[in-house]
């Protein structure tokens, strides 16, 4: 496999306790210019004895002549001067390469189905399943997006799907996927004739907003699936639900992930928004990462949104579900289920974040925002808010994520 080298992007971390006196700040500062190191981040609190604490990153490594010097400088300037371990956070991919690192962590075993999916009993969708589920697993980041060439069976599947939902669609998805699908039926072949293949779909998407899907044989750990948003990356995966049952899958399909998800990733704000969990998530301790994965269920995969004084749909969950669509959408609909009516919350990324939710039922709850522009700023606004080891952006030219902060990163398991 050839991997794209990865630059090291080097960091120091000092502190410094100054003196409380007009200008002290200053003159230390002027010492970083001088000398040629760039400060990535800086804090200060008040010290003890009339003086301040100022925790400082830079963006040069401890070894570096210029360090070395500005360090040499700095001491007789302080009143005390520091160099700090690199924190310790769990471990996160730096450079998109390193997404195949996590890509074959599925939490299932892949192939083996549980006895309750409609297909356990069927040798051959077991085989066509281990079949698909190999070229994933086979699949790194620079390398060719596999091609699936479906089955006769696999494509009426794929219609009954298509059909039933196209018009639920009509009444309850929300504009921007509706506008969204119109031109993946243009430049991508949707339709209820043909399954799109992964890899067209991913071209398109990276065309309007930078969003890519990758192959995936099935689920990940929240932690790893948000981490890939962060890279502007989608999980998907290209097998099949089975033909008995073609209105039902225990599990995400290609019918999930392209009529649900897809079409969505072509909005520049629910791009974004997914992003920004993405994001959030580099490094998060484990209760963070339980927080952000309830902001993502009750948005990207079941998020409402009021338009034209109607509730639509935006999240994936509910587009590509037949019952539930309708159930969180339409005033009037009732449960099929035996479930009462769901409570209707306004969209805050803080409430949504301490709700947990079902797998296998309706939803209790569902999250409605004003417009995907206001799911989007607020849920910056949360991650922005939220305790984070270090602050994080992806460069898109050199496919890395940039940090502010010297980390060192735990081994994966």
């Amino acid at each position: 496999m050839n991997r794209t080298p990865h630059r090291q992007e080097h960091r120091t971390s000092l502190l410094l306790q100054l003196r409380d006196r007009a200008g002290a700040l200053e003159s230390i500062l002027r010492e970083f210019s001088k000398h040629g190191v760039s400060l990535t981040h800086i804090e200060s609190r008040p010290g003890s004895h009339d003086s301040f604490e100022f925790y400082v990153d830079c963006e040069v490594a401890l070894e570096d002549p210029n360090m070395a010097a500005l360090i040499a400088a700095l001491e007789p300037a302080t009143l005390k001067l520091l160099i700090l371990d690199d924190q310790r956070v769990p471990w996160f991919p730096r450079h998109i390469s390193e997404l195949d690192d996590i890509a074959n962590r599925t939490l299932d075993a892949g192939t083996e189905l549980t006895s309750d999916h409609p297909g356990f009993n069927d040798p051959k969708y077991r085989e066509r399943r281990s079949h698909i589920d190999q070229l994933a697993r086979e699949y790194n980041y620079d390398s060719p997006f596999p091609v699936v060439d479906y089955t006769e069976t696999e494509k009426e599947t794929w219609a009954a799907v298509y059909n039933n939902l196209s018009e639920l669609h009509a009444r309850f998805a929300c504009h921007e996927y509706l506008a969204a699908l119109t031109e993946l039926q243009r430049h991508c072949g949707f339709s209820e004739r043909t399954i799109p293949q992964g890899r067209e779909v991913s071209e398109f998407l990276s065309s309007q907003t930078g969003f890519r899907l990758r192959p995936v044989a099935g689920l990940l750990s929240s932690r790893d699936f948000l981490n890939g948003l962060a890279f502007r990356v989608f999980f998907a995966t290209q097998y099949i639900r089975h033909h008995s049952h073609p209105l039902y899958t225990p599990e995400p399909d290609i019918c999930h992930e392209l009529i649900g998800h897809a079409p969505m990733f072509a909005n520049p704000a629910f791009a974004d928004l997914s992003q920004e969990i993405g994001l959030a998530s580099l490094g998060a301790s484990d209760e963070e990462i339980v927080r952000l994965a309830r902001c993502y269920w009750h948005s990207v995969e079941f998020g409402l949104v009021n338009q034209a004084g109607a509730r639509k749909a935006y999240g994936a969950g509910l587009l590509s579900s037949f019952g539930e669509l309708a159930y969180a959408c339409d005033p009037n609909a009732s449960p099929d289920n035996g479930n009462r009516a769901a409570e209707l919350r306004s969209w805050e990324p803080h409430r949504a974040a301490e709700q947990d939710f079902p797998i296998t039922e309706y939803q209790p709850v569902y999250f409605v925002a004003e417009s995907l522009a206001t799911a989007k700023q607020r849920m910056s606004e949360f991650c922005q808010a939220q305790p984070r080891p270090f602050y994080a952006r992806y460069n898109a030219v050199s496919e890395r994520i940039w940090v502010d902060r010297a980390v060192k990163r735990d081994t994966t398991d």
